[in-house]
């Protein structure tokens, strides 16, 4: 059966592995100065209108958020994410290990907005507590909600007022800009934050992200910090290759409809079996279910146990570029039979 826990447990998408097997006899310089990751950084400044950024190539979403956040912090400064933020939640205080606060605030639907920002900053009032620098927001968020261009620019906006850098998580980047929902162009997100990163290891790729760092005071000796973290890759052409080869015909996005359209297919089934769902935007769907029938689920599909409601469990499916329609009838008949 067709396993639903993620999207990053295939190897990676066909055109990707060709890209590899091309070049396998090929010699590269390393630490990601060849020629691929010149190009696949050029592929990513011209599709987001941002020639004048610097794009890095880290091997994973935590590596690359420990990496830039405590690069832009100074000691005595701190980062405000959302509770259910990747950084405070699933990266096993990773951020706190540099010696850096994540202060966490509420939310809504997943998401940061203007105003807990600014209740934030003026909570920190003076020398006693930490100083906060930088937001950091996930678009899609944890829970697969995405952000609109109005919240977007509003947010940038008061960091801006504020004096506060914006970091965008762009581990599933290319489902929100896919999502039906979105109205974000590609060019927005770079006006709008001081750095984001393009996620590859959760978009066909076998491991990467892009971080794109917008904001020319943060660009400075910024490899000098990928060393120093252990981050720099010997074999980065492998990250180039991987990027320029996903990036060509469109097929980073191509794909990560795909994963959307898949998730809303599964939406529809499982409504049309009377279960709770919540509203579905991008490659993440979250079913509150009886505990008896979850575990089933779980067992059958590898579905990740999200939240226990006491008599009953919220589930998590996840879609990927390589879920396929036969994948979600598979669900759907076992529900059939199964009830």
């Amino acid at each position: 059966m067709h396993k639903f826990r993620n999207d990053y447990c295939e190897i990676a998408h066909d055109v990707v592995l060709k890209a590899l097997i091309d070049n396998k006899d090929y010699q590269f310089s390393g630490y990601g100065l060849d020629e691929h990751s010149q190009n696949a950084a050029k592929l990513i400044k011209d599709l987001f209108k941002a020639p004048s950024a610097d794009v890095h190539f880290l091997v994973g979403g935590t590596q690359t958020n420990l990496t830039f956040i405590s690069y832009v912090l100074k000691d005595y400064e701190a980062v405000i994410a959302v509770k259910s933020g990747h950084i405070n939640v699933h990266e096993t205080g990773a951020i706190e290990a540099t010696g850096h606060k994540v202060y966490t605030v509420d939310g809504v639907d997943g998401k940061l907005t203007a105003s807990e920002l600014e209740k934030a900053v003026k909570y920190h009032c003076d020398e006693h507590m930490v100083k906060p620098k930088l937001a950091y927001i996930s678009n899609s968020t944890e829970i697969g909600t995405i952000y609109q261009k109005e919240e977007l620019t509003s947010l940038y906006n008061k960091c801006h007022e504020l004096g506060l850098y914006l970091f965008i998580d762009g581990a599933r980047l290319a489902c929100a800009l896919t999502s039906d929902a979105n109205n974000l162009a590609l060019d927005d997100i770079a006006k709008n934050c001081d750095a984001f990163y393009l996620g590859g290891t959760k978009n066909g790729l076998m491991f990467g992200e892009a971080l794109v760092i917008v904001n020319k005071e943060l660009q400075a000796d910024f490899r000098y910090q990928i060393k120093s973290k252990g981050a720099m890759l010997a074999k980065g052409f492998i990250s180039g290759i991987q990027f320029e080869a996903i990036l060509k015909d469109n097929l980073y996005f191509k794909i990560a409809k795909s994963a959307n359209d898949m998730a809303k297919i599964l939406y529809e089934r499982l409504v049309s079996l009377n279960f709770d769902v919540d509203p579905v935007y991008t490659n993440q769907l979250f079913v509150t279910i009886k505990k008896d029938l979850a575990y089933k689920l779980i067992e059958a599909f590898g579905c990740e146990l999200w939240k226990d409601l006491g008599d009953k469990l919220v589930i998590r499916f996840v879609t990927s570029f390589n879920t396929k329609a036969e994948d979600i009838e598979e669900v759907y008949n076992y529900l059939i039979n199964i009830k």
